[in-house]
């Protein structure tokens, strides 16, 4: 296969983080759990968490008002706004809307929201990558921004310990100088669906007293078969994108996988045959913020100077749905 020349490159990022922690010490007194079980199977010591009064639409906000200032544009210079989230505020209308009207975009911006759990940044970016393509703008802001808090079962220990909330974005504008996104893959399998959900709360089983006695709108998760899906499906989409992208796994400056857990991130690398010193990890710090974790941790590795002009970055994510995917790009 040929390679293609890459026309959208990410131009600028940031984040957005609460500034509550809750640590594993603090999990000790609302659960049954402890630290050093909650370290030896995740990686994880703590998390960041919204005060009730913050919003999906206040942390996505946030981030996309710090990506659009560090690219030098203005709110009403963005052609195309998705937001990617698990955790909408509402329902109707989609975060996106409320995100476009709070940090002041132009009327004649495109929203909507991308729900594909942790992999939405990677399908959103792709997403991004065919409207700049296309010619139909310069300027997408791609905004993944989570309160996984709120649909969290804190008495269920298995999910309560693993996630975090916070917002990413990224600034996707025309390539320069030929860096940019070099190749992508994404696939999604709804036959697995039952393995990572939300079982009630949507159309087919609304909310009831039943429903919230057995809290049953709250994350479910086969954990066991979730880890291995993860491994085989991440390791195999970052295989695809760096074979597409006429590249090999020793080429890779810096891996940013997302952050679900320690164990996932490592057999993902090492199937892919990338050294753990090559693989950025923030995961012991935030938790999984499911969308969120790939731009923020791009946007850390940028600013601790992991990322530099030129680096060849892979990126691989996995979620429910199923849902994964990886990307290939120059930065």
């Amino acid at each position: 296969m040929k390679r293609r020349d890459a026309v959208a490159r990410i131009s600028a990022t940031a984040r957005f983080l609460p500034d509550h922690v809750l640590t594993n010490a603090d999990l000790e007194k609302m659960v049954d759990t402890s630290d050093a079980w909650i370290r030896e199977r995740t990686g994880i010591v703590e998390r960041r968490i919204a005060p009730d009064g913050m919003t999906t639409t206040d942390m996505g906000a946030g981030a996309a008002s710090r990506a659009l200032a560090k690219a030098g544009l203005e709110p009403a210079d963005v052609d195309l706004l998705i937001v990617t989230t698990a955790t909408p505020d509402r329902w109707l209308p989609s975060t996106a809307c409320e995100i476009q009207a709070r940090i002041g975009a132009s009327r004649n911006c495109p929203a909507f929201d991308l729900h594909a759990a942790c992999t939405g940044f990677l399908y959103a970016v792709s997403m991004a990558e065919g409207y700049v393509a296309a010619g139909r703008g310069e300027v997408v802001l791609v905004v993944s921004a989570e309160k996984m808090s709120s649909i969290i079962d804190w008495q269920d220990r298995a999910t309560c310990i693993l996630f975090g909330d916070g917002a990413g974005a990224a600034v996707v504008q025309p390539s320069e100088n030929g860096e940019g996104i070099l190749s992508s893959f994404h696939r999604s399998d709804g036959d697995m669906a039952d393995l990572l959900e939300r079982p009630a709360g949507g159309a087919s089983r609304p909310l009831d007293p039943e429903s919230l006695r057995n809290r049953d709108h709250m994350i479910r998760m086969s954990g066991r078969e979730v880890f291995k899906s993860a491994v085989r499906s991440m390791a195999g989409a970052g295989t695809a994108v760096l074979r597409e992208a006429g590249v090999d796994s020793s080429d890779v400056d810096l891996m940013v996988p997302h952050q679900a857990n320690m164990r996932i991130i490592e057999s993902t690398a090492r199937y892919s045959g990338i050294p753990m010193e090559k693989v950025f990890v923030n995961l012991q710090r935030y938790g999984n913020i499911s969308s969120a974790t790939i731009p923020v941790g791009l946007d850390e590795a940028a600013e601790e100077g992991l990322i530099e002009p030129g680096s060849l970055i892979l990126m691989a994510a996995f979620g429910a749905g199923l849902t994964w995917g990886a990307m290939a790009m120059r930065w």
